[in-house]
Formats: C-alpha cells, sequence, structure tokens
C-alpha cells in the first residue's frame, strides 16, 4: 500500500491538530515559544547567555575596525581572489551553496587560475588549511548538490575539508522511498506540504534535533589567516558573480574567447532554473534568445577585533558538526579546531586548561537558579578577572544613536549619538539556535533591526531579498515585529509632525517563477501574498496599520520599490558572417570555449575542462572566422546605455534589419539579494539575513549581520539642515542610490580600481562632492524625492509599455493578467490539444506597441535611467492570489514566511 494512501483523507484528519502538533514539534526542538515583539515585552529570560551584551548578541560590540563594502560581485570577488591567493595559514569558509567551478574573475579565458577550486587547490599545496562548511540541501527538492561540492573540493587535496549539514536522516518508522515520493513536486516554486502525513511531517521536521527540513545554513562567511573576514549576501556559487551595470546577455559574435558566464553561470531561474549542478556546464537557456538575470548584492570586508568574533563563530560551528557526525570518520583531514583563550569573545564555552573549546550549551540558564553565580555555569563570563580584564574591555561595548540595550533588554531611546574613540564599532549579530550550533536560540539580528528602527531619526533604507514581518500577533503565522518597529517609528513621526521617510527595494517577484499563473508558481505566489500582507493588505498590514493609526497616507513615510533592467542580445549580421565563413554555430564554438577554461562539457569529469593537447577545431575554425570581421563586438551588452556618461541607446548601431533588432532586446527583472538596513547615514546592518521569519526567529535557517558605526564623518546634509553623516553609513548608501538612478559609470570588470581590493590594500574609494554625489547626498530633500520616485515613474511606464512586465498595477485579476502578459508570453491549449506556441519569448518587446517600429521602440528606452522601478502595490489586489490553490497549512505557513 503506498504511504500516501487517500492522501485527502489523511489530510481531513491531520488539519484539526496539525498547528498543535507543530507546535509540540517546535517546542520540542527550541523550548521556547514567545512572540518576539520586544516592543512591550522582553524575552530576556530565554536568553540570559547574552543578556549583558547590546542586542543579546553572543558578541559585544568592538572597537577598532575597518570595513569596506563592495556593491554587486564583480569588485568582491575579485578582492576574495588577491585575499586567497595570499593566504598563509588557513581559509574559512561559510556558504549556503558554493561551485567549485566559479571564476572570481572575468573574462574566464583571460583567467583560468582564478577559478575556485584552482585557487583553493593552490592554497592548499602551500600548505593552508582549507575548511569549509555548506548547506546540505534536500537533495529531492534543491539541486545545490552539496556533494558535488565536497567530492570535487576534497579530492583536491587532504588540506581541504568540507563540512555538509544537516543531515535530514529519517526516523526509523519511515521509508525513505515514501517520504520522497510524497514530496516529488515539493520545490521552491510549489511545495505541496498540504498533502503530506503526519507521520512523514514528523520524521521530515524532526522532534529529536536530528532533521530540520528546509532550515538552512544561510551564512556566507571567508576568513583569511583569522585576519581579515568577507561576509555579505553573496555566496561563492553560480549566478553571483556581476557589474553594477548588471548586463543581461553574454554573445559575443566575433569572439567567443568574450564570455563572461560559462555554462550554467549564465541563468535565469525564470525560465530554467540549475538543474543537476555536477554538469555545471550543461545549460539549457538559449543565451541567443534569452536574458540571464541580473545579481543585485552587497557584501563587505573586515578587519579588527570583530574578526574574532566570526572566528569564533566558525569554530562553534564547525565543532559542534564535527561532534555531530565527523568525529566517527577515520579520515585525517577532520578535526575539532581550537582557538587560544585571548582569541575567543565571550560564549558559549568550556575550557581544558591551555586552549578553549567551543561547546553547545545544554540548556538555557534560569536567572533564579542560585548556581547562575558560579563560573562552572557562566562559562568565560566567570573567567574575565583571570584574563586580566579582557573581557571587562569587551563588554563596554559601543554606546551609539540605537542606545545600549539594559539588563532587562530595552533600548535607551533618548541616547545620543556617542562615536567610539577610534576605529569602526562593529558588532557581530546572529540568528543561530540548537539545530544549527549546538546553542541556545539567539536572534540578535532581528533585535538589531527593531533597536535601529526604532532609534532612527531621520530615514531608514532596506534593501532585500524578501520582505515577510508582522505589525502584530494578529498577522500569525509571521512572527518577527520588525514591521511593528516601522509602524511605531512612522506613526511617531506623525505624532510628533516629524519629517521621516522609510525606503524598502525588494525583488518584483521572490523564488524565480516566470509565468505566475502555471501550477509551479503557487509557492512564489503564496511568498508574494505573505509580503502583500505585511506591506499593504489583509488588515494588519504596515501601511494599513499606519493609516488607522491617523496617518492620512502612510506613503508619506514609507515606498517600495523593485529594480529592472534591459538589453540587447547582439544576434545580428555579425554572427550569421561568422557562421557561414567557419561553418561552425556559434552555441557550439563558444561550449568548446567553456572546455577550454574548465567549464567543459566533454565529460572530463569534476571540471578539469579540455584533455592536454585535445584538440578544438569548432572553436578554432569560428575564432578564425571571427577575427575577420570588422564590425567586433563592442556592444555585445547596451546595459551601459542607463548608466552615466554613455551614449544613448539610439546612436548604438546594430549589424542586422530593424526587425531583428526589435527582437533582440530583452528584459528580466534584475533580482535584489542584499540584505541591508541603513539609518541615518549613521548605521549600518548587513549580512545574509532576509526579512522574514526564516531569517529572523533565530532557530529557522543560520544567519550572521553585523551592525556598523564609523566615527569617521562627513559634512553632509539632511532636510536642508547642515548633518555630520558616517562616511562609510552615507558612501555605501549614496553608491547604491547612484547604481539604482543610473549615476554611476559603467563599470568595466578588466580594469579594476581600489574598490576591487581587499580591505588590507586599500579603503573604500567614493567620489565625495561630484555632480551625481550632490543629487544623492541629501536624501529627505524634496529634490531628491522628486529624482526618486520620477525615476522609478519614468522606468516603470517603459517597462510595461515595451515589455509588459507582471507583476503590474493595472493586473488586479487573472482576466487582466491574461490579456496583458498570458496572451503575448505563454502558450496555451487544454490537456489532449496541440499547444498553442507564445507568440514572443519570454522577457522580449510586444510589437504592438510600436507601430513607429524600432526607432519608436528605442525612444521609449532612451528614457530608462538606471534599474529602479515602483512597486507595484495594487497587483492582483481582486483575488485569492495563492490560498485557494495552496492549502496552506501550519508547516507550509512555516516555511513561506
Amino acid at each position: 500500500m503506498s504511504f500516501f494512501h487517500d492522501a485527502k483523507a489523511a489530510l481531513h484528519s491531520f488539519a484539526t491538530d496539525i498547528k498543535q502538533e507543530l507546535n509540540i514539534i517546535e517546542g520540542a526542538i527550541e523550548n521556547e515559544i514567545h512572540s518576539h515583539t520586544h516592543l512591550n515585552e522582553a524575552c530576556h529570560n530565554l536568553h540570559m547567555h547574552t543578556r549583558d551584551n547590546r542586542f543579546h548578541s553572543f558578541a559585544p560590540a568592538r572597537r577598532g575596525n575597518d570595513a569596506k563594502w563592495f556593491v554587486d560581485g564583480c569588485g568582491y570577488f575579485w578582492a576574495v581572489s588577491i585575499a586567497l591567493e595570499e593566504a598563509k595559514e588557513s581559509i574559512w569558509i561559510l556558504d549556503w551553496w558554493l561551485s567549485p567551478e566559479l571564476y572570481l574573475r572575468r573574462p574566464p579565458s583571460q583567467n583560468e587560475q582564478y577559478r575556485l577550486d584552482r585557487m583553493l587547490q593552490a592554497a592548499a599545496e602551500r600548505g593552508v588549511k582549507v575548511n569549509i562548511i555548506v548547506y546540505k540541501e534536500v537533495s529531492a527538492i534543491l539541486t545545490l548538490c552539496s556533494e558535488h561540492t565536497k567530492k570535487a573540493l576534497e579530492a583536491l587535496h587532504p588540506n581541504i575539508a568540507v563540512f555538509r549539514h544537516p543531515d535530514h536522516a529519517l526516523s526509523g518508522q519511515v521509508v525513505e522511498s515514501e517520504i520522497l515520493s510524497g514530496i516529488k513536486n515539493f520545490s521552491l516554486k510549489s511545495l505541496k506540504l498540504a498533502n503530506v502525513g503526519e507521520d512523514a511531517l514528523h520524521a521530515l521536521y524532526g522532534v529529536n534535533n536530528d532533521i530540520i527540513l528546509y532550515w538552512a545554513h544561510h551564512e556566507k562567511l571567508c576568513l583569511i589567516d583569522g585576519k581579515i573576514a568577507f561576509m555579505g549576501g553573496l555566496d561563492m556559487c553560480f549566478g553571483r558573480w556581476d557589474t553594477n551595470s548588471h548586463p543581461s546577455v553574454d554573445v559575443h559574435p566575433t569572439d567567443v574567447n568574450l564570455t563572461v558566464f560559462p555554462g550554467q553561470d549564465y541563468n535565469n531561474a525564470r525560465i530554467y532554473d540549475f538543474e543537476d549542478v555536477t554538469k555545471y556546464m550543461d545549460n539549457k537557456l538559449d543565451r541567443t534568445k534569452n536574458a540571464r538575470m541580473g545579481w543585485s548584492d552587497l557584501s563587505m570586508c573586515l578587519q579588527g577585533p570583530v574578526v574574532e568574533d566570526l572566528r569564533a563563530h566558525f569554530v562553534q560551528r564547525w565543532n559542534f558538526i564535527y561532534n555531530e557526525k565527523y568525529d566517527v570518520q577515520r579520515d585525517r583531514r577532520y578535526h575539532a579546531l581550537t582557538l587560544t583563550f585571548a582569541d575567543i569573545p565571550d560564549g558559549y564555552y568550556h575550557t581544558d586548561g591551555k586552549n578553549v573549546r567551543l561547546a553547545p550549551v545544554e540548556r538555557d540558564l534560569d536567572p533564579e537558579d542560585p548556581e547562575l553565580a558560579s563560573s562552572e555555569h557562566r562559562g568565560l563570563s566567570g573567567m574575565a578577572s583571570r584574563a586580566g580584564g579582557y573581557y571587562d574591555r569587551l563588554r563596554d561595548g559601543v554606546h551609539d544613536g540605537i542606545g545600549q540595550i539594559s539588563r532587562h533588554g530595552t533600548l535607551g531611546r533618548d541616547a545620543g549619538f556617542h562615536e567610539p574613540t577610534s576605529g569602526m564599532g562593529i558588532q557581530l549579530v546572529r540568528s543561530c539556535t540548537r539545530w544549527s550550533n549546538g546553542v541556545s536560540t539567539e536572534h540578535s539580528i532581528a533585535n538589531a533591526y527593531i533597536g535601529v528602527i526604532r532609534n532612527s531619526r531621520h530615514f531608514i533604507y532596506i534593501e532585500n531579498q524578501f520582505f515577510i514581518t508582522a505589525t502584530s500577533d494578529a498577522q500569525h503565522p509571521v512572527r518577527n515585529k520588525i514591521g511593528a518597529a516601522i509602524v511605531e517609528r512612522c506613526v511617531r513621526a506623525y505624532q510628533n509632525g516629524e519629517k521621516y521617510k522609510v525606503i524598502v527595494c525588494m525583488p518584483s517577484v521572490p523564488a524565480f517563477a516566470g509565468d505566475l499563473h502555471a501550477d509551479d508558481s503557487l509557492g512564489t505566489r503564496a511568498i508574494m501574498e505573505y509580503q502583500y500582507f505585511s506591506i499593504c493588505r489583509g488588515g494588519h498590514s504596515i501601511m494599513e496599520a499606519i493609516e488607522q493609526a491617523g496617518v492620512p497616507d502612510a506613503k508619506q513615510y514609507i515606498r517600495f520599490y523593485n529594480l529592472r533592467s534591459y538589453d540587447r542580445i547582439n544576434v545580428g549580421q555579425a554572427i550569421k558572417k561568422v557562421e557561414e565563413e567557419s561553418g561552425v554555430q556559434y552555441r557550439d564554438a563558444r561550449m568548446e570555449h567553456d572546455d577550454l577554461v574548465g567549464a567543459g562539457y566533454d565529460g572530463q569529469g569534476y571540471g578539469t575542462g579540455a584533455a592536454p593537447g585535445q584538440a578544438n577545431p569548432e572553436y578554432d575554425a569560428y575564432q578564425q572566422a571571427g577575427s575577420q570581421v570588422l564590425d567586433g563586438s563592442k556592444y555585445d551588452s547596451v546595459a551601459p546605455c542607463y548608466t552615466d556618461g554613455v551614449p544613448s541607446i539610439k546612436d548604438i548601431p546594430w549589424s542586422g534589419t530593424e526587425e531583428e533588432e526589435m527582437e533582440a532586446f530583452v528584459s528580466e527583472e534584475l533580482y535584489i539579494h542584499t540584505k541591508l538596513l541603513i539609518a541615518d547615514d549613521r548605521i549600518v546592518i548587513c549580512g545574509s539575513a532576509n526579512l522574514n521569519d526564516r531569517s529572523q526567529l533565530g532557530y529557522h535557517d543560520s544567519e550572521i549581520a553585523v551592525v556598523i558605526e564609523d566615527p569617521s564623518t562627513i559634512d553632509s546634509v539632511m532636510d536642508g539642515q547642515p548633518f555630520q553623516a558616517s562616511r562609510y553609513a552615507a558612501s555605501l548608501r549614496r553608491q547604491l542610490f547612484r547604481k539604482h538612478l543610473g549615476l554611476l559609470p559603467h563599470q568595466d570588470y578588466t580594469k579594476p580600481d581600489a574598490n576591487f581590493m581587499p580591505i588590507n590594500k586599500d579603503p573604500n574609494i567614493y567620489d565625495w562632492g561630484s555632480a551625481a554625489d550632490f543629487l544623492v547626498r541629501d536624501p529627505m530633500s524634496r529634490e531628491f524625492g522628486n529624482l526618486w520616485n520620477g525615476t522609478a515613474r519614468a522606468n516603470t511606464e517603459v517597462f510595461e509599455k515595451v515589455f509588459h512586465c507582471v507583476p503590474a498595477d493595472n493586473v488586479r485579476n487573472w482576466k487582466d493578467y491574461e490579456n496583458f502578459f498570458s496572451k503575448y508570453f505563454v502558450g496555451n491549449g487544454k490537456e489532449g490539444e496541440e499547444k498553442v506556441e507564445p507568440k514572443y519569448a519570454y522577457g522580449h518587446v510586444v510589437k504592438e506597441e510600436f507601430p513607429g517600429g524600432v526607432v519608436e521602440l528605442k525612444e521609449w528606452l532612451d528614457r530608462v535611467r538606471g534599474n529602479l522601478v515602483e512597486m507595484p502595490l495594487r497587483f492582483m489586489d481582486g483575488v485569492d492570489f495563492a490560498r485557494s490553490g495552496l492549502k496552506l497549512n501550519a508547516l507550509t505557513d512555516e516555511v513561506y514566511t
């Protein structure tokens, strides 16, 4: 009998008590259920081990640091490559996904030694110890293939050790094949847990701390020699490398050596997601017809005392995983890590005399427990006096504009801004718990977000991949109350007659669905629905709650935006000429090129590339013919046309017919993966944490972030008044705003500058006082507001007309969706009937809009500046967008939020 026999009956019988059952499971894992408001109630009794540190972090705020931002992956990965090349002792990496075949410098044909696996192998051969932790995915659903990562890297050298965690072990009562058959359609796009039986839920969700379904290790961290750290939103994996200009195309008719994104690195998950990353070269996305999805992200490089906290975090993770699953394996590369006592900040540790070994906390401390005062139960806190006051200095922290957290977990709202005495003040904050780190639950990232928002004085700017949050407990199942802090601060501004602003940038479509009406897009629709309920719908959203408190128009205080890009695929006469002269198709020549750079199609195993001396006749013939074609590859991408100081799209030549040029234009959302908050141009929170329950609660996904306060100031303006801004926060915010508005120059990835260097080489460079800088320096001014909102509105109008992209405000129901999008881009035909192919390929121009042809089209595209567009808050507000089709239950609620 099938395990899922009569699934409907099982679901019906289970529905009445599923929430109670899941609370029992969650309670067994956490031994705590609380609301995470932190506005009117403290939860410090649940976090006694960290109550003396600001935000209840395991680490205090630390003085004397340096930090450097990297907007997008191009400069960041270049800096990482320098650090890897110079590593002498150790390389420690945490990643959600790590692709051994990732090129850290581009183009690959000129940078073959800078492929990640080759760099790690070279370091290992120099005697560097390489320790890597990656998320062990549920292989039935995700295609990350951490097994490939482990096998490919460990095969290179004995100095490389890779841990995969957590194990998704199944209970002895349930057979694996039955579980997998029940969730075979369970993906990021279409989750069908509502049809899974009770035994399967228990086995998958885990009741013995062994299994955490979909709770992932999500940190992104690279530590070099324990001295400098790279962290933020960028995994070292396919699809993340990008420039500030975000080219969407990668066809080079006269020289395939200019290919920037080899193999699966050229990706658009809205058309074809990664399928089998062991065959990283096998990419079904036809780059002569489809755009890639641009990747907007942020990471940083750090040095100073905060690196010691990051080292301690890594050692804690490593040793927890080692003790859980690797200590029984007889591989000499696997061993626990230790740090000397002086290296370890406050936390959950035990001593063996000479060294300190990180160990899990066995239980939360009871504040009424008389044993609390003993050094045995206080960990290193009780040994501080024997360390010469070391920990006393750490606990001094940084007093700042967000206030110092008190013994009872409240924030001093009226605290003034006091700068650290030297260097940047940086505090490491985390989301972690027993399943991820072997420690009691910590959600100091959420505490930091709430504290900074509540104490901000002028504005907050948020960029995040997701935006799911609650304004009160009435928004169950969403628990994190970052939304409540936003509401409270906006309402307070209105009541006090203050000028205040919240700007949020987020993806228009999270989780990558193309056709939102398709069955496999239910998961994406569920996430989008939760986001809309967080923002503007459902009775308890942020904008509704603000107006319910008496504010006439919530948009006066908070607005939401997306990013979108366009480009032109260079498939005119030049590529046809070269194909005719060479007798070789472009795709075949590029595939052989990918063999040569080790993104190969030749079956050489784990990315060894073409065999020595192997002939590449199609590549050679194509390249020879291409060198004779004079039109070259100067305009292989037109993405620079919406950046600063480049020619108009109307002046860019084309080698084919007007009809061919119109068909060559493509558009795609620019996917925001950044996890950032900037307050008042003074405080920055950045790391790996999304703005949702998964990242913020602590006992779901594991995350890290840093709170940065730079005492070095710059003369600035806030709402027309002189203002002293932090150099770090202000330069980062202005760099991002200028990128979104098209006020940065085109970024040439072949010409590194100081912003391609790690922090120990050069600080950030920024052109203070330039004309473009002047336009964005005062985020509260009317002039800036007009520029920002005017650009977003103009770009939105162009993209909606040219490409009929959705979501869009004029699409309020499924009939609107059909008329505006589906009839152009989605094939139809009932089951058993011949399928009708779509009129246009996804992401291409709707020609009916342009009776004047390509000249009229380019007149419209010439209006686009940067990538900023308005978020369509009225999209599908006339229908039940997801819930009726999804059968949401308590577990799917948890997964989606």
